[in-house]
């Protein structure tokens, strides 16, 4: 499929979007994607990454360490403008307009567009009608430079006139009422312009922002050509005297510059105009420095010509593509959606160290143009796998921004260093402290997005260029912020903090934030350690440096060995913060939509009193830190945790589709793709007009690579456990992996990973281990097949129920209470401690935990005398020639019961060497219907789930297959939901099974 989007009519409604989505940029700055002439824009202008202007904050009530500036990204001019007169008639889409069509070519890195105009007839000329075709790029090659050709051809002889502006009045939008993601803080003239000029076609303006100190200069230089018919091209070039065909002179009027080119023209004459642009930023105490520069830039652009410089961009965007482009057949819509949002992010990363990637990108003013955590946690892995030079340029801007971390630091009487939540040179600018500077987090975040860059990149060096350092004091931050509390059996406990989620500010323990501050301590500990090792030099240097010894290291792994996150018996989920389960869930259901996003329609105070989320918190932290937590676990939480997210945050859609992947649920986890990768181009949130949203365009990578494609990495190595969803016949992508480039292609039915680059790779591939040389390629078949089969103890294997029951009963009587008929159906399935309350009713009130654990082994040892009387005559008719049948076969047997003494029943049965495994229920944690104990059975089988065939025959049991996504097999006349069913094991047919598993396999 081409690499583009495209616009085929103009509709003004839409103008703000399109001025948005038709962005070109290259890092350094951005280009509005306006029409060039200016009736028809609506935000025009030019964003330059970095340069931005301060501004007091005012506070009604003040505290000390609040922030005290506003930083706002400046729209510093609007070079690209030009105005066409044909026959003293401007140009005016509102009438004669007959063709429109605009394009973002992904592989020239060009803005095109070419329309058909009517110029109506004057009483001294003729209807005339023209064609105009424009192009517009900001360079990839040339950092500093833009290229805008405009072509006029008429039908008839006329007058044309073209001027080509650089208009210095462009003022950032004010500020929108109600909406605190819009808007400026900074005065209604930002900039100080010392050289306005407009000479012999040169155009140029310097000047000097107020408060900031930075310096800004723009210089356009200017070819004009006139092609009579198909003769040799007349040049206009400034400085010269004009050809008689031309008109021109050079204008300045306050702060717009124009360049005036006037032509009379016939029948397929071509007046075509250049105009190279550069555009240099620095210190403002350097401006004729910067003029200079932009001079001499703008001079070498016109010299080398458009041609040299748009084949350049193409060969930048050649490797660029070879790299990153990411092919899926079968869904045209998405793949269009994935190629754009990585275009873009390609125009807005910042890539000299001294500049990030903005909320926004270069795309608008939305968010002021601040670098938030949005980059390490969202925009960073893209990079980090298809363009690691750009990864490396925003790992280094936090480094360079350490000191100013640690004077913040300083500021909240904290130890090391603490990075703002949101900012542009270093400077906090977080006027809302709750949600701006308690989200503690962004230190964890960095050092994540350090480590998986030195991890996954091979770049050991970039600890030795201030990565550990950033370690160091990131690590010595939350020995500050935290504390070993007695209280919490010396738990290490983080206090007073905001997680992600921004709907609940200001608690404890937020377990993200825990999660989060103890890899960040565990790998401070381990760098040192190996630093100190393996450069002793350097390390004594820096520890010299920042005042670190010994006895401060090993206090980091006893903090993080230490880490308390909050934990939740009954549910078995991990809390989001400490006071997560004592508040009411919000009645998300009964809001109504118009009141969507929430902070715009109610006070934080009524947001944060309750468990609602604007994004995923403790699912996020499960993604990042994958290996720490089960599959289980991730299903367990994300379900709960799913209905409570409203979605109002742009970073929200990516991270539930990647779960929802891994749970196995891909209808979701396409839902939410569509989200977040169609987020700007179909204006899902209907403010893209403000900027695109760069944190969505990253999680639509994130999406597909990590949720389709199931990618992890450790510090070890890369893995892949691919998810696709129905429609896709083919996911196909390369991914950079410590030098190597590894292209991977995912079908339904088969997986192959190729290494195109690099010589071994030791790669992961659904748990098992696979060595891949550019000799040998992997295919790997995925057609799922019964390799193992999952077995429940009671009602499948033997009758254990009626052993249950008389257990129960016999409890019952002994603690004279009554045993009602239904009984032993309701304790059915459940664990021992959910049976014992239903036993005693309306008295389990009355025991303490230690008597209800004395009557539960009480229960327990009645049973066991019961089972020691089981022999082989008691195993279900059926079942033995079954499992000799798959045993005999070698398939893998597990047994999934709840019960303790399952290897006993198994012993006296005469079956326990039938068995490959058996779970052991001290290591499950959740009761069916939790899926936890068939996850785990898998396990122990070194199986996939979707190759597992699990027998039940209670509905629990059922619903915890379904949640697993194995196939069921249920043994009950009134079981629903099995994939199939038997009234009892008599009826078991091995043939019935392994025919409906194959059956559900092509369905789906």
């Amino acid at each position: 499929m081409p690499r583009f989007i495209e616009q085929t009519s103009y509709t003004p409604e839409n103008v703000p979007l399109r001025e948005s989505l038709f962005m070109v940029g290259n890092g350094h700055f951005g280009i509005r994607g306006s029409d060039e002439e200016r009736r028809h824009a609506r935000f025009r202008g030019t964003l330059i990454n970095g340069f931005f202007e301060k501004s007091q904050i005012h506070y009604g009530e003040w505290a000390f360490g609040y922030a005290q500036h506003h930083e706002t990204i400046l729209n510093a001019f609007d070079a690209a403008s030009i105005e066409l007169t044909v026959n003293d008639k401007p140009l005016n889409f509102s009438s004669g307009l007959t063709q429109y069509r605009r394009r973002l070519n992904f592989d020239s890195g060009t803005l095109t567009r070419e329309i058909q105009w009517s110029c109506p007839a004057t009483p001294s000329s003729s209807e005339v009608s023209v064609e105009v075709k424009s192009l517009r790029m900001a360079s990839f090659v040339r950092p500093t430079i833009a290229l805008v050709r405009y072509e006029v051809r008429p039908n008839a002889k006329c007058e044309i006139r073209i001027d080509s502006l650089l208009d210095a009045s462009i003022r950032n939008r004010p500020a929108k009422e109600g909406d605190p993601r819009v808007g400026t803080h900074i005065g209604p003239n930002p900039i100080v312009w010392e050289t306005l000029l407009a000479d012999e076609g040169n155009l140029r303006i310097a000047g000097t922002t107020r408060n900031s100190n930075l310096g800004i200069a723009a210089v356009v230089k200017h070819r004009v050509t006139l092609t009579r018919g198909a003769s040799n091209a007349v040049e206009l070039r400034p400085g010269f005297i004009p050809p008689s065909e031309f008109r021109s002179e050079s204008i300045a009027h306050d702060e717009e510059l124009m360049y005036r080119i006037g032509a009379s023209c016939g029948e397929g004459d071509i007046l075509l105009i250049e105009k190279f642009i550069a555009v240099v930023n620095g210190p403002g105490a350097k401006l004729q420095q910067l003029l200079n520069q932009a001079e001499e830039d703008a001079l070498a652009a016109l010299k080398d010509g458009a041609d040299t410089l748009l084949a350049a961009q193409s060969e930048y965007l050649r490797t660029f593509w070879a790299g990153a482009d990411i092919r899926i057949e079968g869904d045209a819509k998405m793949e269009e959606a994935l190629r754009f949002n990585m275009f873009h992010l390609l125009e807005s990363a910042g890539q000299d160290g001294a500049t990030s990637l903005a909320a926004k990108g270069l795309s608008g003013e939305g968010y002021e143009g601040h670098y938030f955590w949005d980059t390490e946690i969202y925009a960073l892995p893209f990079f980090i796998h298809t363009m690691p030079k750009i990864a490396r340029t925003l790992v280094q801007f936090r480094i360079n921004l350490l000191d100013k971390a640690r004077q913040r630091a300083q500021e909240l009487s904290l130890p090391g260093a603490l990075f703002p939540w949101r900012t542009i040179d270093g400077e906090e600018t977080s006027a809302y402290f709750p949600a701006g500077t308690a989200q503690f987090h962004i230190d964890a975040d960095i050092a994540y997005g350090l480590l998986q860059y030195a991890y996954a990149c091979g770049d050991v060096d970039i600890f030795l260029e201030g990565g550990a350092e950033l370690l160091f004091e990131t690590a010595r931050l939350w020995m500050g912020l935290g504390f070993f509390n007695d209280r919490k059996e010396g738990k290490f406990c983080i206090p007073c903090v905001t997680g992600p989620d921004e709907y609940t500010a200001l608690v404890d323990n937020n377990a993200y934030t825990n999660f989060m501050a103890q890899l960040n301590l565990q790998e401070a500990h381990r760098a040192a350690l190996e630093l100190k090792k393996s450069h002793p030099q350097e390390f004594q240097a820096l520890a010299a440096k920042i005042g670190l010894n010994t006895a401060e290291v090993e206090s980091w792994r006893k903090a993080a060995d230490a880490m308390y996150i909050p934990s939740d018996k009954e549910t078995g989920i991990i809390p989001q913060d400490d006071q997560w389960m004592d508040r009411p869930a919000m009645d998300l259901q009964h809001i109504p939509r118009e009141r969507f996003p929430l902070l715009l329609h109610y006070h934080p105070l009524m947001i944060y009193r309750h468990r609602v989320l604007k994004q995923p918190d403790t699912v996020l932290a499960m993604i990042l830190r994958h290996d720490s937590f089960s599959l289980a676990e991730k299903m367990r939480n994300f379900r709960y945790y799913e209905p409570l997210t409203t979605g109002d945050s742009s970073l929200s859609h990516c991270i539930q589709s990647v779960m929802a992947a891994e749970s196995g649920e891909i209808e979701k986890a396409y839902a939410y793709f569509v989200k977040t990768a169609r987020m700007d181009l179909d204006n899902l949130h209907g403010n893209s007009q403000d900027g695109v949203h760069i944190a969505a365009m990253a999680g639509s990578w994130i999406s597909v690579v990590y949720g389709f494609a199931g990618m992890r990495s450790t510090k070890e190595r890369i893995s892949f456990t691919p998810h696709l969803p129905a429609a896709w016949k083919q996911l196909a992508f390369t991914i950079l992996w410590r030098g190597s480039r590894i292209a991977a292609e995912f079908r339904h039915s088969i997986t192959k990973y190729t290494l195109i680059e690099g010589n071994h790779v030791e790669l992961e591939h659904e748990g098992k281990l696979y060595h891949l040389t550019r000799q040998t390629p992997i295919e790997i078949d995925e057609r799922p097949r019964p390799r193992a089969w999952i077995f429940d103890l009671d009602g499948v294997i033997t009758n254990t129920a009626v052993l249950h029951t008389r257990a129960w009963e016999q409890l019952a009587i002994e603690l004279d209470l009554p045993f009602p008929p239904d009984t032993g159906d309701r304790v059915r399935g459940i664990s021992r401690m959910a049976a014992l309350k239903i036993v005693l009713g309306a008295h389990a009130s009355e025991y303490d935990e230690k008597k209800l654990n004395e009557l539960a082994e009480r229960k327990n040892r009645i049973y066991k005398e019961l089972i020691g009387q089981l022999s082989a005559q008691d195993i279900l008719p059926g079942i033995s020639d079954l499992l000799d049948s798959l045993r005999a076969d070698g398939i893998p047997l597990v047994l999934a019961s709840a019960s303790q003494n399952a290897p006993e029943i198994l012993e006296r049965l005469g079956l326990r060497d039938r068995f490959y495994a058996l779970v052991n229920p001290l290591e499950v944690r959740m009761p069916k219907p939790d899926p936890e104990i068939f996850l785990r059975a898998a396990e122990l089988a070194e199986c996939r789930i979707q190759d597992c065939i699990a027998l039940e025959d209670a509905q629990a049991g059922i619903d915890a297959i379904r949640g697993a996504g194995m196939f069921s097999v249920g043994i009950g006349p009134s079981l629903k939901g099995c994939d199939i069913r038997f009234n009892d094991t008599s009826m078991l047919s091995r043939e019935a099974i392994e025919a409906a598993f194959v059956s559900r396999v092509r369905t789906s």
